[in-house]
């Protein structure tokens, strides 16, 4: 799966948030994007998973153009084909730690507990499964965001600051995880990240600047 974005811009009223962004994420392609706060990154990668607008250029997913879909099309699309990794933790406090995880499968008519519990154990939450969300960690929530991520093995992969509120050697875990989602089911990952341990794992890192995207050795 293929995501080429071309000349992409966005604005909020007559304020440019990017502009002119061009981008190729191959299948198998691990590419992180950093850059100063408030330049657009979340922005640009809400964009990539259609959950936000832009006014110029184009978004494609396997050739698909995701300005031409409709957000049922979108929904669809995004829960067959996308991963997402938010900074919010988005987890239903109702809902066990298992069966949050659990979520994707189920909307996609799968169920799978041996899937949903070696995804546990891959992000190191073995044994919680029949947890509640407020007797976890913010660590611990995030890992549990992650793994419901990658619980339905998708071919894009998009992951906005995962290891942000992770120790190290937890970071380190997690980013072995999303890796090997990508190299395991040939996923292209986009991770927007000020880590420099996270981004040193990427394929390519690149700099999100107000004019575009351009080659950068190492977040600022």
């Amino acid at each position: 799966m293929t995501l080429t974005i071309n000349k992409l811009s966005k604005r909020y009223d007559q304020t440019p948030v990017f502009s002119q962004v061009s981008l190729r994420v191959a299948p198998g392609e691990f590419v992180a994007i950093v850059g100063e706060s408030g330049v657009g990154k979340s922005t640009l990668l809400n964009c990539m998973a259609g959950l936000d607008a832009w006014d110029s250029g184009s978004v494609l997913l396997d050739g698909q153009d995701l300005g031409a879909l409709s957000d049922e099309q979108l929904a669809r699309l995004r829960r067959e084909k996308n991963g997402f990794v938010f900074q919010a933790f988005h987890v239903l406090p109702h809902l066990s730690v298992a069966q949050n995880v659990a979520l994707p499968l189920m909307l996609l008519g799968q169920h799978d507990d041996a899937r949903v519990q070696a995804m546990l154990d891959a992000v190191g939450l073995g044994g919680l499964g029949e947890r509640l969300p407020q007797q976890l960690s913010g660590g611990q929530l995030q890992r549990v965001a992650i793994a419901r991520a990658l619980v339905h093995r998708p071919i894009l992969l998009l992951a906005d600051e995962p290891t942000g509120n992770l120790d190290p050697s937890t970071a380190a875990l997690v980013m072995n995880a999303l890796v090997g989602q990508t190299r395991q089911h040939g996923a292209a990952m986009v991770l927007v990240t000020h880590s420099l341990a996270a981004a040193e794992r990427a394929d390519r890192v690149l700099k999100l600047t107000p004019e575009g995207l351009v080659s950068n050795a190492s977040p600022d």
